[in-house]
């Protein structure tokens, strides 16, 4: 390739993205004036990324130039700057906007819609960290001081579990420990949403139901589970919601237990069906109840907006600063929502939608667009569910991309699920948990879950991301001086 070559490239990119901005401008017109910049420049991230560029990448990192690897945030200004470089003389007049996003734009507006969403962090390049709340918290108000002197900015409340009583007193405790500590926190509630569980399974044994490969369950409405006399060889695993159960096929895949247990339906009928479990990687293999089944090869009607998530938005509507909304699949789960958060109140809670679906990856762009038609919002990358429901393998990849894709609309982003999962339930880490945590310093917070050594949790993860804040911001590497690099050049040779 050569510089003539890579200028006609870059050009002929930058008309197809103003083509597309032009294309899309009902819905950016659409969007809430504060999100209306980065509307147009996810749009122009979006053109760029369905492009197979790779090659004009190398010829640019070849020459010391941006290869635009690092352009999520403003998109076109960053190319335009690259041309301006090749070829100066380009009359660039055709693509300059009235307000075009530059890097110093970019990174402004990202901060305040962070900021607007989450509250603020400990240091103004430090992601939040959110605590998902146990029920002791009710009654413990010292464990929440201390979750907020260690860096605790957010709590979170889960609707799947307890009940207004326990939450109110939560909040209250909350509420007396922020004033103590002079230290804020935001409410985060969680709508349950239609989350498929186990609720009874065989037996009464507390450990659970033991489950070998190659043996058959035969999954009920969750009422019906009682094992019968007639049906011993086969186990009754009751599941919830019922409807479901109608809607599964044979040969598709059912997972319980965030993974631990893989089957294939073998059997169905008009209101059970029957599995196969063809693989166990649970250390321990028993099943118990209230635990989650995913169904990713299933086409499930469901609305992600349940008759049990009404019941409780107006106690979110009344104390929470943040509502998850759990299994959202497309704009119109979002749609529903708003409808039903207007009805109750003129100044609801900011929503953050949960991805954790298939449909929700397919359907990210839209999700956001139709987000930010309010002026805060934000999206959690809820990785338990989703990693069972797009597969393992492909977790990694498709963090990644929900990572540089909500950046490129300036949207807050959320890292959860099972972060130094092991420390928080025992006490210490594993290496590869270590560097996972890590990762959410791309994100604007970092969720932990409950445990008995939360509060570790907490300390070890703040400290894990004022490390690396000092070396990345977002996925851009920041070349602070390294110690080891110093200390090697101010020796004296043969020390």
């Amino acid at each position: 390739m050569t510089n003539q070559e890579a200028v006609e490239v870059l050009l002929q990119l930058a008309q197809e993205i103003i083509r597309s901005e032009e294309a899309q401008r009902a819905r950016i017109s659409g969007v809430h004036p504060a999100f209306r910049t980065s509307a147009c420049n996810f749009v122009h991230y979006l053109q760029l990324r369905s492009e197979e560029i790779r090659e004009l990448q190398e010829f640019l990192h070849e020459r010391g130039l941006s290869s635009l690897a690092s352009s999520e945030s403003h998109t076109l200004a960053q190319l335009l700057q690259v041309i301006r470089w090749l070829a100066p003389e380009t009359d660039l007049t055709p693509f300059l906007q009235e307000k075009l996003c530059d890097f110093p734009e970019g990174n402004k507006l990202r901060r305040i819609h962070a900021r607007k969403l989450l509250g603020s962090a400990l240091r103004p390049d430090l992601p939040r960290i959110m605590v998902t709340f146990s029920s002791d918290m009710a009654d413990d108000r010292m464990k929440i001081e201390e979750l907020l002197k260690a860096g605790m900015t957010i709590a979170r409340i889960n609707c799947a579990h307890d009940d207004e009583t326990v939450w109110l007193r939560m909040i209250q405790n909350l509420r007396k420990s922020v004033t103590k500590t002079g230290r804020p926190c935001k409410v985060y509630m969680d709508l349950a949403g239609p989350k498929i569980r186990t609720v009874r399974v065989p037996g009464r044994d507390e450990e659970g139901y033991e489950l070998k490969e190659g043996q058959r369950l035969r999954l009920v409405p969750g009422k019906k589970a009682e094992e019968k006399k007639e049906a011993k060889k086969v186990g009754r695993i009751g599941v919830a919601p019922a409807e479901i159960l109608s809607m599964l096929r044979v040969g598709e895949h059912v997972y319980f237990d965030d993974g631990k247990f893989e089957a294939k339906v073998v059997e169905v009928g008009k209101k059970e069906a029957e599995v196969v479990i063809t693989r166990i990687s649970a250390k321990k293999p028993f099943l118990k109840a209230e635990k989650g089944v995913n169904l990713p090869d299933s086409d499930l009607e469901i609305p992600a907006l349940t008759e049990d998530d009404r019941k409780n938005l107006p106690f979110v509507c009344q104390h929470a600063d943040l509502v998850g909304y759990s299994f959202v699949s497309s704009s119109k789960d979002l749609m529903h929502l708003r409808e039903e958060l207007a009805r109750m109140t003129v100044k609801p809670p900011a929503v953050v939608l949960k991805i954790e679906r298939v449909a929700a990856v397919q359907n990210l762009p839209d999700l956001l667009l139709c987000g930010m038609q309010e002026e805060i919002f934000g999206v959690m990358i809820a990785r338990g569910d989703l990693a069972v429901e797009i597969g393992f393998e492909r977790l990694s990849e498709i963090q990644q991309e929900i990572l540089w894709i909500c950046e490129s609309g300036h949207v807050p982003v959320i890292w959860a699920t099972q972060v130094l999962e092991n420390m928080t339930k025992t006490g210490f880490a594993t290496r590869s948990e270590i560097s996972d945590a890590a990762m959410g310093a791309m994100a604007e917070c970092v969720m932990l879950n409950k445990g008995p050594y939360v509060v570790k949790s907490v300390e070890t993860l703040t400290d894990i991301l004022v490390r690396l804040t000092g070396h990345q911001s977002k996925k851009r590497y920041v070349l602070r001086p390294l110690s080891i690099a110093r200390e090697f050049l101010n020796a004296r040779p043969g020390e």
